[in-house]
């Protein structure tokens, strides 16, 4: 990778893979916003992790696309400075609202949803 480019996720973020971390986050802390949904638990390791999911009700698999790659960038932009570490992140993407709010927007609904999570 070029040394000017920046990663898709940043390199303190780690991505949830397996399907068991996503079940335990569904079933932890949770806020939702017009934009995202946030689903969080606190795991006590030493990274933030992060990941993200959109069901067929956002769409077809192009729509699904695009609001997980506007999901990717909010939480590379917002994750490294309001997350903590030591954390779960599951951002679920919104029906309509995830491919169209406008970016800023986004980006201060997951400020949001971690200010609420982590009160």
């Amino acid at each position: 990778m070029p040394a000017n480019s920046t990663p898709a996720v940043s390199v303190c973020l780690e991505v949830l893979t397996k399907r068991s971390d996503f079940v335990a986050a569904s079933n932890a802390k949770r806020f939702g916003t017009p934009g995202i949904h946030l689903q969080a638990r606190q795991t006590g390791g030493e990274t933030i992790r992060v990941g993200f999911t959109c069901s067929r009700k956002v769409g077809d698999a192009v729509a699904r696309n695009r609001a997980k790659r506007r999901l990717r960038e909010v939480a590379r932009l917002i994750l490294p400075e309001h997350g903590r570490k030591g954390w779960d992140y599951v951002l679920v993407g919104r029906k309509d609202d995830t491919a169209t709010l406008p970016f800023k927007q986004l980006q201060s609904d997951l400020i949001r949803a971690l200010k609420k999570v982590h009160a």
